[in-house]
C-alpha cells in the first residue's frame, strides 16, 4: 500500500518566509522546510496497481499556472490543536486544480475526507501542546504576508514513516501546469 496525495510544491523562497513561526512552543514538532507543500487532495492508503494508474491519470489534469500567496495563520483542532499552518490565498486556478485533483478519487474508488479544501502550509505537528501559547502564537503571526508566487507544476507525493515517527514525503511523479483546463 502507498499513502499518497497531490500537492503543490514551494518554492525555497516562500519556505523563507516561513522560518520566523518556527519559535519555541511547548508540545510542537516543526517541520523542515523540504516537507512544506500546498495538499490538493489526500488519497489515503492505495495499493500499487491503483497508485500506477492514479499516477497516470494525473497526467490528464490540466490547467494554468497559478499564483499562491501566504496570508496569515491557523491551528487545526479547537480545543487541543492538532497542527499549525500558514494560511494560502485561495484562488479560482489553484480550487479548480484541488478539484480535478479529487475528481479522480472517485474514478478509482479512493474515499475521501469530507473536510471542504482549505489551502495551507502545515508547519508544525502537536502533541498536547496547551491551547493558549498556540493562540497567541496565531495573534503574533497573522500579519504573516507574502507577495504572490508562481507555481508551474504539482506532484504526487508518497509519505513515508521515518525515524522516530516522522513523516518524509517523497515526489513519486511531477505534472506540469500551464495547459488551460
Amino acid at each position: 500500500m502507498h499513502r499518497l496525495f497531490a500537492a503543490l510544491p514551494i518554492p525555497d523562497h516562500l519556505a523563507a518566509r516561513l522560518d520566523p513561526l518556527s519559535v519555541d512552543l511547548q508540545g510542537v514538532r516543526w517541520r523542515k522546510r523540504e516537507h512544506y507543500h500546498v495538499t490538493l487532495c489526500f488519497y489515503g492508503h492505495v495499493d500499487g496497481e491503483i497508485a500506477h494508474e492514479l499516477a497516470d491519470a494525473l497526467e490528464d489534469v490540466r490547467g494554468p499556472s497559478l499564483e499562491i500567496s501566504l496570508n496569515g495563520v491557523g491551528w487545526f483542532g479547537r480545543r487541543e490543536p492538532r497542527a499549525l499552518y500558514a494560511r494560502v490565498d485561495q484562488n479560482d486556478a489553484l480550487s479548480d486544480l484541488a478539484a480535478a485533483c479529487r475528481k479522480l478519487a472517485s474514478r478509482f474508488k479512493l474515499k475521501l475526507g469530507q473536510d471542504p479544501f482549505l489551502p495551507h502550509i502545515t508547519v508544525a505537528y502537536c502533541n498536547q501542546a496547551p491551547l493558549d501559547p498556540v493562540r497567541r502564537w496565531s495573534e503574533d503571526f497573522q500579519i504573516l504576508r507574502s507577495e504572490p508566487v508562481l507555481i508551474d507544476s504539482f506532484h504526487l507525493y508518497e509519505s513515508f514513516t521515518g525515524h522516530r515517527r516522522q513523516s518524509q514525503y517523497v515526489a513519486q511523479a511531477d505534472y506540469q501546469l500551464g495547459t488551460p483546463s
